[in-house]
């Protein structure tokens, strides 16, 4: 079973709905550019993030200053370019904005590659087993059904179309049933191959990084 490095899950521009400003207008006011900076490029956010902030500011009457933002965000970014933190990011499903130097990428990319694909492989086990957890939610909710019409069925006093409708009905169920059950094997046969690629892919990198 082949695991790809995932897609990046996230954009690293913020969509500017109401209530969804990258700055508050608190923030704003304070005008720490530096401070928001650094925290922008530790977070590996990219250079378009300021055309965020100002704008979130615009309704304030605060501009940013863009010189002391850039050279704080470059500090920022040193912190944010190492290989540590590349393989943390992966690990954590995040997306990459391009945002290293060169040099820093020899490093950050494949520690961040890396971290991916135990993501990936992790990600893979997480949506066998709650693909096997839905079908036996599935099987026993149609035990209990198909229990509830056995049971209408030996009532008294029904008549032969109300008889037929519940074997009409319990015919469906059994199918339904029989459904979930083969659903619940192909995802016990999936889960089982997605831990077995889990174990392969975390025993090929584990040792790296140390311990994480």
């Amino acid at each position: 079973m082949k695991l790809l490095i995932a897609a990046a899950v996230a954009a690293t521009g913020v969509v500017l709905l109401s209530g969804c400003a990258t700055m508050s207008q608190d923030q704003c006011l304070v005008g720490d550019w530096g401070g928001q900076g650094w925290r922008d490029g530790a977070a590996g956010h990219q250079t378009s993030r300021l055309d965020d902030h100002a704008k979130a500011c615009a309704k304030f009457g605060v501009a940013p200053n863009m010189s002391a933002y850039l050279s704080a965000r470059e500090d920022g970014l040193r912190t944010y370019c190492t290989w540590e933190n590349g393989f943390r990011q992966g690990r954590q499903g995040a997306s990459y904005g391009g945002v290293c130097s060169p040099a820093e990428e020899r490093d950050f990319l494949p520690a961040y590659q890396d971290g991916r694909r135990i993501y990936a492989a992790e990600q893979a086990v997480s949506s066998a087993e709650s693909a096997l957890n839905s079908a036996i939610s599935r099987i026993e909710s149609r035990e209990d059904k198909l229990e509830a019409k056995q049971r209408e069925l030996r009532q008294e006093g029904l008549t032969d179309e109300q008889r037929e409708r519940i074997r009409e009905r319990i015919r469906e169920v059994r199918g339904e049933l029989q459904d979930a059950r083969r659903d619940a094997r192909r995802a016990e046969d999936e889960l089982r191959y997605a831990e077995i690629e889990a174990r392969a892919v975390i025993g090929a990198i584990g040792g790296r990084y140390g311990v994480w």
